[in-house]
């Protein structure tokens, strides 16, 4: 099963994250989340979350 970890606010922010999550060796998805709202959703695999979790908040701080 996939989980959101985060709503990234535009396309080239959600590749980006997408890009360093993948490096890491995860396995990653982006969708959007609707037409009218340029928002993205990342997804993993829900068995991952802690680790991924981990790794995202260092991108996000860094």
């Amino acid at each position: 099963m996939w989980t959101v970890i985060y709503i990234a606010p535009t396309a080239r922010i959600a590749e980006s994250i997408q890009k360093k999550l993948t490096e890491e060796g995860f396995l990653v998805q982006v969708r959007p989340i609707s037409l009218s709202k340029q928002q993205f959703e990342i997804l993993v695999p829900s068995g991952e979350l802690e680790e991924v979790q981990e790794v995202l908040n260092g991108i996000l701080h860094s």
